[in-house]
Formats: structure tokens, C-alpha cells, sequence
């Protein structure tokens, strides 16, 4: 397994000369991120007006109880959409780490995870992962987290069985596949999560407008963890 630098390296150099059309791939989901944001809270705010809740006593509680119903309903399908997109996002640069692609198609690679032999993988996927981290967070944030990262690679375990079978694969063996692989690369991939720290607070402080360069850079490198991990486990 190649270090977090080593990986990092590759990334740039499947981006380079590839930055244009990657912060294009990244466009069309940044701003469906900005749209499903404000109709959440134009969604939570505008009936809150008009109920006259503000003007209760009790508007405090009214308003926590609102927003906190629809924060989570809202994060639920914010997850999905990353995880929609991201697919596609991740699935592009592995095959251009693969040499299945030679070139980025912003506006179809972005779209991936929603044709029909994926999106419904994607979802199932998506849901279950976010019960078993659930579960396992109500024990105690540590283990959520641990999960986490354990089914962190289900989706890439999904496009390869369904790429090498051509048939869709059984969910749940996904996730399984997944953890088999991060045995003894979790810690790994938490630390170079922490590495991309100081990159996320600049995004932030930009308003959001350098996760356009962001997200390719972290993507790409994601996806060459993956590429780089034993596949042992999967035999």
C-alpha cells in the first residue's frame, strides 16, 4: 500500500491537465447542493411565519423542534445526493487511474450514479450504511466512526463487481467486501482525511468556491487509495 503522499502524487498527476473539465464534473452537483439547502430552509422557515409561531412564548421550542426535523430530513437527502454524485465523481477517476478513460466528460461522468444499472446499488447502499453507522454510533461515537470508514469503500466494491460481471451485485456483500478491505487501512484513511483539514477551511472561507478544485483533488485521491488497497479480501 502506497503512503497518503505517495497517493496524493497520484492524484495530481491524473489531474493534471484535467483541472478544467474536473472543476466543470463538479459545477453541477455543487449547485444542486446550494438549491437543496435553500429549499430546505425556505421549507422550514416559511411555515414557521405563517403559523405565527415566532410570536409564541413558546416559539424557542417551536422552532428547534422544526429545524431539527427538518435537519435530519434534510441531511438524509443531502447524504443521497452526495452520494449520487460522488459516485460518479470517484468512479471517473479511477478508471482514468486504470487507463479505462483518457479523458473527463463533465456533464455525463457527473451523471454516472444515476444511470439505471447503478443508481439503485448507490441508494440501497447509501441507506443501509447509514443504519449500521447509526447503530453503531448509539453505542458510542468511536465505533460509528470506525463503521464508517469500514463501509467506506462499498461503492467502489460495487462498480468493480458490476464492471467485472456485468450484473448487479448483492448489496449487503458490498458492504461486507468493503470492510474485508479496510482491515488495517482505516487508521490510514482517517489520517489522510485529517490531511485534507486545512484545504476544507480554505474551501470555507471562499465561501464554498474552492470546493470546486477541492473536491476533484480529494475524489482522485480517494479513488487511488482504493486502487491501491490489497485485494485480498475480495477473493
Amino acid at each position: 500500500m502506497k503512503s497518503n503522499r505517495e497517493l496524493k502524487a497520484e492524484a495530481k498527476a491524473i489531474l493534471r491537465g484535467r483541472w478544467k473539465d474536473s472543476v466543470l464534473m463538479c459545477i453541477v452537483p455543487t449547485l444542486i447542493s446550494i438549491a437543496i439547502a435553500f429549499v430546505i430552509i425556505v421549507l422550514t422557515v416559511i411555515p414557521l411565519y405563517q403559523s405565527g409561531m415566532f410570536n409564541d412564548l413558546g416559539s424557542t421550542d417551536a422552532v428547534n423542534s422544526a429545524g431539527g426535523s427538518g435537519g435530519s430530513g434534510g441531511g438524509l437527502i443531502s447524504g443521497l445526493f452526495s452520494a449520487l454524485f460522488g459516485a460518479g465523481i470517484s468512479w471517473t477517476f479511477l478508471d482514468l487511474l486504470r487507463g479505462k478513460k483518457q479523458s473527463i466528460q463533465p456533464f455525463s461522468d457527473v451523471f454516472r450514479g444515476f444511470s439505471g444499472a447503478f443508481v439503485l446499488g448507490i441508494i440501497v447502499i447509501y441507506i443501509l450504511s447509514t443504519i449500521f453507522t447509526t447503530l453503531w454510533t448509539f453505542l458510542f461515537i468511536i465505533p460509528g466512526i470506525i463503521k464508517a470508514y469500514s463501509y467506506s469503500q462499498a461503492y467502489f466494491v460495487f462498480y468493480d463487481t458490476y464492471e467485472e460481471t456485468g450484473m448487479r451485485p448483492d448489496f449487503l456483500s458490498c458492504i461486507t467486501g468493503s470492510r474485508h478491505l479496510m482491515r488495517g487501512y482505516k487508521g490510514q484513511l482517517f489520517i489522510l482525511d485529517l490531511s485534507f483539514i486545512g484545504w476544507h477551511i480554505l474551501a470555507i472561507m471562499t465561501a464554498g468556491i474552492d470546493y470546486l478544485w477541492l473536491t476533484p483533488y480529494i475524489s482522485a485521491t480517494k479513488a487511488a487509495f482504493y486502487d491501491n488497497l490489497p485485494k485480498r479480501a475480495l477473493a
